[in-house]
């Protein structure tokens, strides 16, 4: 029977499977950036790409996608859903704990740098609408970019963390109003009063967003305790999208975007106590459909207008970076944040961000803002993007000169003994190391501590306990703090690097050190037996087993065959994990008693 299948209808959506399944993951081998390598894909592909291609070589029609509104409707929900999840996050908790930052730096650096960009575009020859759009859409940073390279260098609590994601959630909140002020204009451009359209406007607003939040408070969390309640994930997730999508629709029908009624749902699950579900529900989808976002955004770039105005491009985009960065800085220190924070944070949200499209594309749509300007700045937001990963590295080493040494307390200036006693040495005075210190004074084995927090190493000091400051990586500290007599090694930190680099500066200077290391998880503890480590244990693993040692003990079985399940159980992973040739056991258990 002959097929009833289009696979030209297809092809589109093949083409956006195969950059998110294939090459994004590929692109991220080789550290290349996710929203990267979406644009780069979307560039590669698009009509002015191989896409353009296709009436000469027809064999490209089945890689490329035809136009970029080919892909409009994922795009507009890929930023609903990006939205939704900023709604999410935004609890009021939060924006309380945050406000000083959020309200005042990132407030102050939204209108400042849409002051300052509008004067200069409209000084340029752009009308006051446009050049006020412009001004804002160039205001506003790449949120998905920025998080995800912070994220990656697990940075976003760090003090230059905190700042750059205060900044970017006051922008996320502005995006909301700027895309109620593109619809404004667009219906005052068409004719009539501005004041008449804003008024009308702002009551279809008031009356849009008042229904969703009324009948949010009272179907939401009523809605999502029944779900919850049939135990059935699909069931959690089709009520999940149905909210997200379904709030969008009502805001849409009602004259707004559906970013802003995905927004406002987003906010009022923020408190509930299904938020944290909820984002792991949403998050396989809100990550596709941003791409498909930002593959339409790499769509829209044109090589061919580039190199007809490569210097214009360029020197806006220039002009764009340095003139957020220097308003930035000039703020953070205003705040008082450090010279290196303000420098790093400065040049996080310097480059543009993906808002600039959704709010040009609509300027664009309503006639306020020409498509030649539109098409010439998104290239310079498009070229400022492509190259944060790089600024993002330039940021940390830039920042790092201008890091002020702390100063170290008296207490941690003590030496280690220089007595050659044969004692243990634990690495990390965190919660793990002072409960393996606690069992080691119980049952009187010897032992020094070694943390690379001063502070910590000064509070131990004054408690009374052998804690001394240095870095366990360096060869020299961990001979000078006996590692040549040491009766054995216990790193009980949970950097893994670190973890790493300490096992094997150890057993380079001590082949016989007895040696246990705090595992991430089981593929980290079989690397640290591949390095050397005498014993591995595996945070999840171990956790796993005294959970169910509990719930064992707890359902009636003897405390004897649980423990003896558990042991068997956990020598069984030791065996799994553990290479052949690697070091024995550290601690045979029979032996525990008398031995370190």
């Amino acid at each position: 029977m002959a097929g009833t299948v289009d696979p030209s209808a297809y092809r589109d959506a093949i083409v956006v499977l195969a950059t998110a399944g294939v090459i994004v993951p590929f692109a991220k081998r080789f550290k290349v950036n996710s929203v990267v390598a979406f644009m780069a894909c979307g560039a590669a592909l698009g009509p002015f790409g191989l896409g353009g291609l296709v009436a000469s070589v027809p064999l490209l029609r089945t890689i490329t996608v035809s136009s970029a509104e080919a892909l409009a409707g994922p795009a507009e929900l890929g930023v609903a859903f990006l939205l939704f999840v900023i709604g999410l996050e935004l609890s009021f908790e939060r924006l309380k704990t945050m406000r000083r930052l959020v309200f005042g730096l990132g407030l102050g650096q939204v209108a400042l740098s849409a002051l300052f960009i509008g004067a200069f575009a409209y000084a340029f020859g752009q009308p006051a609408a446009a050049a006020l759009i412009i001004g804002f859409g160039l205001a506003l940073s790449s949120t998905a970019m920025v998080v995800e390279l912070l994220s990656s260098k697990r940075r976003m609590t760090s003090s230059a963390g905190r700042a750059s994601f205060a900044i970017l959630l006051c922008q996320d909140i502005a995006v909301i109003p700027l895309l109620f002020l593109v619809a404004v204009l667009g219906a005052q451009s068409e004719g009539g009063s501005l004041l008449a359209g804003l008024a009308q406007a702002m009551v279809q607003a008031v009356a849009a967003i008042a229904a969703i939040v009324i009948v949010g408070r009272v179907a939401l969390r009523p809605l999502f305790r029944l779900v919850a309640s049939t135990d059935s994930s699909e069931s959690f997730m089709a009520a999940t999208l149905l909210i997200a999508l379904g709030t969008g629709l009502i805001a849409a029908a009602a004259g707004l975007s559906m970013g802003l009624g995905a927004f406002i749902a987003g906010l009022l699950l923020s408190e509930t106590e299904y938020r944290r579900a909820i984002e792991v529900t949403i998050e396989p989808f809100k990550s596709l459909l941003i791409g498909v976002f930002f593959l339409t955004v790499g769509m829209g770039v044109n090589p061919a207008q580039l190199a007809a105005r490569p210097f214009a491009i360029l020197g806006i985009a220039i002009g764009l970076f340095a003139a957020k960065s220097l308003l930035v800085f000039a703020l953070a220190r205003r705040f008082r944040l450090s010279p290196a924070t303000a420098l790093e944070t400065a040049i996080m949200v310097g480059p543009g961000g993906e808002f600039a499209f959704v709010l040009f594309g609509g300027a664009v749509a309503a006639k306020l803002l020409s498509q030649e300007a539109a098409s010439l700045v998104l290239a310079a937001v498009s070229l400022t993007m492509v190259t944060l990963p790089l600024l993002a590295r330039f940021a940390r080493a830039w920042a790092q000169r201008l890091v002020v040494p702390a100063a170290i307390p008296d207490e941690a200036k003590v030496l280690p003994p220089d007595d050659h006693s044969a004692r243990a040495i634990v690495v990390g005075c965190g919660r793990v190391g002072k409960l393996v210190s606690a069992m080691l004074e119980e049952h009187r084995k010897p032992y020094i501590v070694i943390d690379s927090d001063a502070g910590v190493i000064a509070d131990q000091r004054r408690a009374g306990k052998p804690a001394f400051f240095g870095d366990a990586t360096r060869p020299d500290f961990l001979r000078l703090c006996g590692l040549e007599e040491a009766t054995a090694l216990i790193v009980s930190i949970n950097n893994a690097r670190v973890v790493d680099e300490t096992v094997i500066a150890a057993r380079a200077l001590r082949p016989d050190l007895i040696i246990v290391a705090r595992a991430r998880d089981a593929a980290h503890a079989r690397h640290l037996y591949e390095i050397g480590v005498n014993d591995a244990v595996p945070e999840t693993i171990e956790a796993s087993l005294q959970l169910s040692e509990a719930a064992l003990v707890g359902l009636g079985v003897p405390m004897g065959l649980v423990i003896a399940s558990v042991h068997e159980r956990r020598d069984q992973y030791r065996a799994e994990l553990k290479p052949a040739g690697a070091p024995a056991r550290a601690l045979p258990r029979d032996e525990r008693s008398r031995r370190l």
